[in-house]
């Protein structure tokens, strides 16, 4: 009896989650050693605000001059109470399924290992995830790595697409971003409108930043825009190094137009620099990010 597409897929993914998730595991556990955790602010700069109370509020909690200057409770947080949820979204479109070599990670598996041992370090520190797009309200515990582990392999958006989270909320984005920057633009500034910072991870492979091809070759679109060929490759290499370059300004640029940060990660390196850069600018403060 031969199984239906949804079984085989359901099938392929119970025998990758397991390493998947050790190989995280094993990242984040190495990151864990260099990193100082988030940090919170202390007595002289703690920056707070306040939200509507909600149910599981203890009275403690209410803040009662507030709430009768208001109509309703309202509760106090501090920066570092409100910014408990990290929301996660990587690139699945097909230009993210490709390496340039057998002996390197596709750029899909790349950005999920950074996102899965990311999780697994804020999860081991009391922290909420979730899914940018929504498919995975914010979870924690002992089940969690894994319920975003198989989130992640159903959420196929190209782009993060607007998910209701939690205010300031903190969002980690990894793609190639290579598609047009007036669509990133789009998908990006909805998300930033509603708080909470963001992180930008581009990873690439390293042909696509050296173009280290000679001669005559065809290259292939994986995403319809048909093919090209070219009689001497060698000869695209300046044009093409300008375009990225340029391109990736943009990207810098807007990152820094919304408040957020932008990093790039190339896969024939080791998965743990880029985490831990990551880590350690999800520690900051939100406000003292403002400042730099």
């Amino acid at each position: 009896m031969s199984l239906s597409p949804a079984q085989g897929k359901a099938q392929e993914l119970a025998a990758r989650l397991p390493p998947l998730l050790l190989a995280a595991e094993r990242v984040a556990a190495t990151v864990a050693g260099g990193s100082h955790g988030r940090r919170r602010a202390g007595s002289g700069e703690t920056f707070w605000q306040f939200r509507t109370a909600q149910p599981g509020d203890s009275l403690g909690a209410i803040d009662w001059r507030q709430s009768a200057r208001a109509q309703g409770l309202f509760v106090r947080e501090t920066e570092w109470a409100a910014a408990q949820v990290v929301g996660m979204w990587r690139d699945a479109s097909a230009s993210m399924a490709w390496r340039s070599s057998p002996a390197l990670p596709q750029k899909n598996e790349r950005a999920e290992l950074l996102l899965l041992a990311l999780a697994a370090t804020l999860l081991k520190a009391g922290e909420k995830v979730a899914l940018v797009s929504g498919g995975l309200p914010p979870v924690t515990g002992g089940t969690a790595l894994e319920r975003l582990a198989l989130a992640l392999d159903q959420d196929g958006a190209a782009l993060p697409p607007p998910g209701r989270l939690p205010r300031h909320t903190q969002r980690v984005l990894v793609s190639d971003f290579l598609m047009p920057l007036a669509e990133i633009e789009a998908a990006l500034r909805p998300l930033a409108a509603e708080g909470g910072g963001g992180h930008l991870v581009q990873v690439l492979d390293p042909a696509e930043e050296t173009l280290p091809y000679r001669g005559r070759i065809r290259f292939l679109g994986l995403e319809g825009e048909g093919e090209m060929l070219a009689r001497r490759a060698e000869d695209l290499r300046v044009p093409y190094a300008k375009a990225l370059a340029a391109h990736r300004d943009g990207l810098a640029a807007l990152a820094r137009s919304l408040g957020w940060d932008f990093a790039i990660h190339h896969t024939d390196q080791p998965p743990q620099m880029a985490l831990l850069a990551l880590h350690q600018r999800l520690s900051q403060p939100r406000f003292e990010r403002r400042r730099c």
